[in-house]
């Protein structure tokens, strides 16, 4: 039986912000992703601020990559260098496959558009994990929208289609 990619596909997504000061009220960036998904037809079906502790970070990804109602988990910051930015580290280890063109891609289009060389600094990635996707995005509001408009919302059904079929 083959599978059919339907575009405008409706996901159900977890969205996780890691960040030792943001609360439900200041977290811009994670209301913001859940914005961008409702207006694409996509549905926040988690949500959840979390630390920036790898113990917790893991904890939150692992709960949501048991859970069949989830398509995929988009992550908003600790993706610097500074030493408390460990969601990479948390999140790589759950990967069956990466996908590198994503952190390539983000990492160009912020040096284009207004960052410039300070755009090496963002360790952003996407990968597979249990057929789902995970995207790890910056903190910042900017970035998160740079993300989820240019790469990960025109995509998604798509990629989620290819790692399933």
């Amino acid at each position: 039986m083959s599978v059919e990619f339907n575009k405008d596909a409706s996901l159900r997504a977890a969205v996780l912000t890691v960040s030792d000061t943001r609360t439900e009220e200041t977290d811009k960036s994670g209301r913001h992703i859940r914005q961008l998904l409702r207006e694409n037809g996509h549905e926040p079906v988690r949500y959840a601020i979390v630390k920036d502790e790898q113990e917790r970070i893991s904890a939150a990804v692992a709960g949501w990559l048991e859970e069949d109602e989830i398509d995929v988990i988009l992550i908003t910051g600790g993706t610097g260098i500074a030493r408390r930015d460990i969601t990479i580290e948390a999140v790589e280890l759950f990967f069956t496959k990466n996908i590198p063109g994503f952190g390539e891609l983000f990492r160009y289009l912020s040096f284009a558009e207004d960052i410039g060389s300070k755009a090496m600094l963002s360790r952003a990635t996407a990968g597979i994990a249990s057929d789902k996707l995970i995207f790890a995005m910056p903190g910042s509001r900017g970035a998160v929208d740079l993300a989820m408009r240019r790469l990960i919302l025109p995509e998604l059904a798509h990629l989620l289609f290819e790692i399933r079929k």
